[in-house]
């Protein structure tokens, strides 16, 4: 199993006094970025956010093209794309370019989002959410293998075209679809594509990541897809005191305080394809920190860390992508977090660390 270097620049205005400057906290995490190559990591996945409502970046290509500039080996991710809020064949263009630009590094991962604050500025029927997003992945994909294309969608209509450049990669940019629903999960099985689970929203929909990554392998080989993959973000540190493992959980009810209002207010006001995340949030509203188990963050000493990634490993997942720095911590200490899971939990994974050279 392979790690990889996560954020979601959370900097809600629930934080307050303690929120950063933007400017600065985009600055830091394209450092830690580039820092994620020399520690080892395999892949670094930046977020798509808007008007500093919970994220604070807005363009993840943009960013991931300095990252790929600066490195050489690590794979460049967005986690993720709200592919609503953008046009399919400009997402085609930009990241066929990212490829080609870092030889080949490039994934998309993309996502539905569940923020309406901004679908409402970019004026992006809410309710459509879903039907938007897999029409627009099926344009991305034809823009990436055929050479000329038309297409007259319900929400898409645009006369023959040819996108460039190429993508490096055969036959195109890895795709992985970000999965809370099962009914996502079930059409990107059944389009071929690979997910992304957040291990909450895995357990409150398919009882656990286990059982996640089960069904979706099942459903994948079901519709003539083998090999497809499976990955996975997870609340991380490695700590070596009870009082600093309780201070990170401190930290993720933080970062869930400014995570529940990005939710639809009404959540029975919300699409169907949406309400599922009633449970969501009536369990982030309630939580303490003695509640936050494996399913949600995984914090403690090496040992039970390695342990607890060890049951991850098992499960079928193949790349946990780490999210260091939620909630309010300084940029040095998300450094010093990175630092120690590279040094005392990677050795621990055969041929996790990705070298240099």
């Amino acid at each position: 199993m392979k790690f990889g270097y996560f954020t979601l620049t959370d900097n809600p205005i629930e934080f307050g006094a303690d929120r950063r400057d933007p400017n600065q906290y985009i600055k830091d995490v394209v450092e830690q970025g580039i820092y994620a190559e020399e520690l080892g990591f395999n892949s670094v996945w930046l977020p798509e956010h808007h008007f500093n409502a919970l994220g604070v970046l807005p363009s993840p290509s943009v960013a991931l093209s300095y990252i790929a500039a600066k490195t050489k080996k690590i794979k460049l991710a967005p986690a993720t794309v709200l592919l609503p809020a953008n046009h399919p064949v400009r997402m085609a263009e930009e990241y066929a370019l990212l490829d080609l630009l870092s030889d080949g590094r490039a994934i998309f991962s993309a996502g539905r989002g569940y923020d309406k604050r901004e679908y409402d500025v970019f004026e992006i029927d809410f309710t459509k959410s879903r039907e938007i997003f897999f029409e627009q992945l099926d344009i991305m994909k034809k823009a990436w293998t055929e050479e000329k294309f038309s297409y007259d969608g319900e929400f898409y209509k645009f006369p023959e075209i040819q996108v460039t450049p190429r993508p490096v990669q055969d036959p195109h940019v890895p795709i992985y679809v970000a999965s809370f629903s099962r009914g996502s999960l079930v059409k990107a099985a059944e389009m071929g594509e690979n997910v992304m689970f957040a291990p909450f929203a895995a357990t409150s929909v398919y009882g656990g990541i286990n059982e996640a990554v089960k069904e979706f392998k099942e459903l994948s080989e079901k519709n003539g897809f083998k090999n497809k993959k499976a990955i996975c973000s997870y609340f991380l540190n490695v700590t070596e005191t009870a009082e600093e493992t309780e201070a990170t959980k401190k930290r993720m009810l933080q970062y869930f305080e400014g995570l529940v209002p990005a939710f639809p207010e009404d959540i029975s006001k919300a699409p169907e394809n949406i309400r599922y995340f009633a449970e969501i949030v009536d369990r982030l509203k309630t939580l303490e920190t003695n509640d936050l188990g494996e399913e949600s963050i995984i914090v403690g000493e090496v040992d039970y860390v390695v342990e607890a990634l060890k049951k991850v490993e098992a499960s079928g997942i193949e790349e946990v992508i780490i999210y260091f720095d939620f909630g309010v911590i300084s940029h040095e200490e998300t450094l010093k977090s990175m630092e120690r899971f590279s040094k005392h939990v990677m050795p621990h994974f055969e041929k996790s660390k990705v070298t240099i050279g």
